[in-house]
């Protein structure tokens, strides 16, 4: 049995020699297993991509593809789906915080238990800034709210997928990718590992607080309408607001006089109303926004070079 383990990287030139050495002690463990180590090298500025292929030269099991420019880690998943050929196929960083130790314990729940994945979740945030492990706590309440879709708080992207799962999120070829609400969006049986943080073995984090304020975002609109809905509800509240307003200011008039003036707080209220409308129209924009980018049907990325072929193009 072939298993492929998908390594998107970003600028991991200081990670790549202890990631190879972990997997090594797991390939050498799992005999049973014959290991692909696919590393999809995401428009690195540094030399990941060199690093990976004295990997490739000294260790045939590696195989690489790399982009002729950063298109995001969203982009460098689907790719590694695409050229994987393993009857099993794994994602997982190249930091070591997705521990490669967890491989056996995955591959028994697939092969001997029958789930079709392996998902991991973290069950602490040790190491990781106060303020960043709140939004990300809210932002996993605020999607399963607002989301017909299961995406687990603490999910990491570390997973092991049958071909059958495999196949299936190949089928969803959207521009705007959120991995995390695809994995549970196409179903099948899954089972959960937890495991505590590992913090990096080395490097800098990419994700920013700002970038991934805007992946949540990503999510939200890429799994729920819920805010569509919410714009329209707070234009119909605010429409009733106004309308009781103008009625309580018409009969103090009638009863007290004089009672119409009061420009600052009039001020006050045009410019909450006009906020409002603001916000409405930024989430009709980001809805509109990524429905422009799914009708250009660019490619999600680019292959600038690689030492395989992709899996579909092997089965044809």
């Amino acid at each position: 049995m072939l298993l492929t383990a998908i390594v998107p990287c970003y600028n991991e030139e200081e990670a790549l020699h202890f990631f190879y050495e972990e997997m090594k002690k797991v390939m050498e463990k799992m005999q049973e297993v014959e290991f692909e180590l696919l590393f999809v090298n995401d428009g690195s500025k540094d030399n990941t991509l060199q690093e990976i292929k004295k990997l490739a030269d000294y260790d045939s099991r590696v195989k690489f593809v790399s982009f002729s420019r950063n298109f995001g880690k969203e982009a460098a998943i689907y790719a590694g789906l695409q050229y994987a050929g393993g009857d099993l196929v794994c994602i997982m960083d190249a930091d070591l915080q997705d521990p490669p130790a967890l491989l056996p314990d995955m591959y028994h729940a697939i092969v001997s238990e029958g789930y079709d994945s392996v998902a991991t979740r973290r069950v602490s945030r040790k190491g990781e800034p106060p303020v960043r492990s709140f939004f990300a706590r809210m932002f996993y309440r605020l999607i399963n709210k607002i989301s017909r879709t299961d995406i687990v708080d603490g999910a990491r992207d570390y997973r092991l997928m049958n071909r059958g799962f495999v196949d299936a999120l190949l089928e969803l070829g959207e521009y705007n990718r959120f991995s995390k609400g695809l994995f549970g969006w196409v179903g099948f049986r899954t089972k959960w590992l937890e495991f505590e943080n590992v913090e990096r073995v080395a490097g800098e984090t990419k994700w920013s607080f700002w970038k991934l304020f805007m992946y949540s975002i990503e999510g939200i609109v890429a799994f729920s309408t819920v805010p569509l809905s919410m714009a329209s509800f707070f234009g119909v509240l605010m429409c009733g607001i106004s309308a009781l307003a103008i009625i309580f200011i018409i009969v103090r008039q009638i009863l007290y006089g004089g009672s119409a003036f009061g420009w600052p707080s009039m001020v006050c209220i045009m410019i909450f109303l006009g906020g409002i409308q603001l916000l409405c129209i930024g989430v009709l924009g980001s809805y509109l926004s990524r429905t422009y980018l799914e009708v250009k049907r660019r490619p999600i990325y680019i292959c600038k070079e690689t030492n395989t072929i992709k899996h579909k193009e092997e089965q044809a």
